[in-house]
């Protein structure tokens, strides 16, 4: 279902089984060594040049590399063993042809019970731990199916049989002219079709999928462009027309079902597979950073103003979902209480909330505002995996409660300590909208490049206290 992560899944299997063939002729090797016997061990490794190939072609053709997760265990294993029964005939037709007396038979028997064990072994306990993952509410998907006639039941039941894929059905949305499921109380009908765009407003949604059996009666065309709009990934159980700036894939639900998907965000996986790496070092660098000037932060705030330390505000991330985000407290201890009292001052037209010269904001915290010091907590949002250290910024419940359609797009992805926003200008930005439509260029031309930029000229805006408040 998640085909989008596949590639970044194919190239780790990949280097893996590569990895894992060479250890196992290297062990191979050794245990003959020990026990009789045999030459150098130049005289032997040459096989590897087919042994690496065969096994790409054999592990493939098997389809190990496809839907690992979504097979039984005893089907694993047999493909594995398919895999080394043809895999040990193709390479003993290799020996046969170009070393036919030299070769250790011994060597090429071990070889092949230590390959079949160890990747078999690696490829069991990846898909276990896969689906503990999973299982614990790690990497899942919440599903919203629009439909409730038998391809809605059919996606549902496999959603249900394999709770290791991460998949949350939501529950399902109705047309007048739906067939009608027997099964209501299992897979609740939770709306109809003219309620989608709210219900993915109020629940945390991160795909729709479209399982009507009678769709040639509805123009889905308006509907298609608003979830687009939100961020949304779609995908369709027939034929539609693709919605504008979408990419679309043909893919198979569980190998039976036909469904075209519609991604509104398409990042490079392998890219986004550097990103989170990135985003691991630089939490860990922050964190050693923020251990050595917590002492003085701390201090510092503790002296100018009675509080605590660090102050946890609920923001929002990816499709509505919550945490806490992390600052050191900047402000007074009843900030919020005055805010409906400053409303008439805020400088900003749209969903957000300035006042220069805030007169909520400690002595302290203001210089820490000047150099983004305050921001240093947020490394441990990053390495928990809530945040990034480049993406949008993380707004209030109550702000993205006054979105427009098209502003949600920008919460689709994972908010970041900065932005392609915080080296625009910052808080000289003086428009929502404008606001949006820097994260959503960031959103549409994104490349692990870009981050990089803007981690590069991050430090120059702020020690130059460009837009600093």
């Amino acid at each position: 279902m998640l085909k989008q992560q596949a590639t970044v899944f194919h190239k780790i299997a990949v280097t893996l089984d590569n990895a894992t063939l060479f250890g196992a002729f290297m062990l191979a090797y050794y245990l003959r060594r020990t026990a009789g016997a045999v030459g150098e061990l130049s005289d032997y490794i040459w096989l590897l040049l087919f042994v690496i190939p065969i096994w790409m072609v054999l592990l493939s053709r098997f389809n190990l590399y496809e839907s690992l997760r979504l097979r039984s265990y005893s089907s694993v294993v047999w493909a594995l063993f398919k895999v080394h029964a043809f895999g040990g005939i193709a390479l003993a037709a290799v020996i046969f042809m170009l070393a036919p007396h030299n070769y250790s038979r011994i060597l090429f028997v071990y070889f092949l019970l230590i390959s079949f064990l160890l990747i078999t072994a690696i490829k069991v306990i990846v898909k276990l731990l896969l689906g503990i993952i999973r299982r614990k509410g790690y990497n899942s998907r919440n599903i919203l199916i629009i439909g409730t006639g038998q391809n809605a039941l059919k996606i549902c039941e496999l959603i249900d049989s394999h709770d290791q894929w991460g998949l949350n059905n939501l529950g399902l949305i109705a047309a007048a002219d739906d067939d009608l499921i027997t099964d209501t109380q299992r897979y609740p009908i939770i709306g109809s079709i003219n309620d989608v765009i709210t219900i993915c407003k109020e629940r945390m949604v991160d795909e729709v999928v479209f399982a009507r059996d009678k769709c040639n009666t509805c123009d889905l065309g308006s509907l298609f462009n608003d979830l687009h709009e939100l961020g949304l990934t779609v995908r369709v159980v027939v034929e539609f027309m693709t919605p504008r700036r979408s990419k679309m894939q043909l893919s198979l639900f569980h190998g039976e079902i036909p469904m075209l998907t519609f991604n509104s965000i398409s990042f490079n996986n392998g890219q986004l597979l550097a990103k989170r790496f990135m985003d691991f070092i630089g939490a860990v660098a922050g964190l050693c950073v923020l251990a050595v000037l917590l002492p003085f932060i701390a201090l510092a705030i503790k002296l100018d103003s009675p509080g605590p330390i660090f102050f946890g505000q609920p923001r929002v991330r990816e499709n509505g979902r919550r945490f806490i985000c992390w600052k050191f407290r900047t402000m007074t201890v009843d900030a919020e209480e005055q805010k409906q009292k400053l409303m008439a001052l805020n400088e900003m037209n749209g969903a957000m909330f300035k006042v220069k010269n805030d007169p909520r904001v400690t002595r302290v915290g203001r210089f820490l505002r000047k150099f983004s010091l305050d921001e240093f907590p947020q490394f441990w949002n990053v390495l928990h995996g809530e945040m990034s250290l480049v993406g949008t910024r993380p707004p209030t419940p109550d702000e993205v409660a006054t979105y427009e359609n098209w502003h949600r797009k920008r919460i689709s992805i994972k908010p970041g300590i900065t932005g392609l926003w915080q080296v625009s200008g910052r808080n000289t930005v003086q428009n929502f909208d404008d606001v949006v439509r820097l994260d959503l260029l960031y959103i549409e031309t994104w490349t692990i490049w870009l981050d990089i930029r803007i981690l590069l000229k991050t430090p120059l805006v702020v020690l130059s206290r460009q837009g600093a408040s």
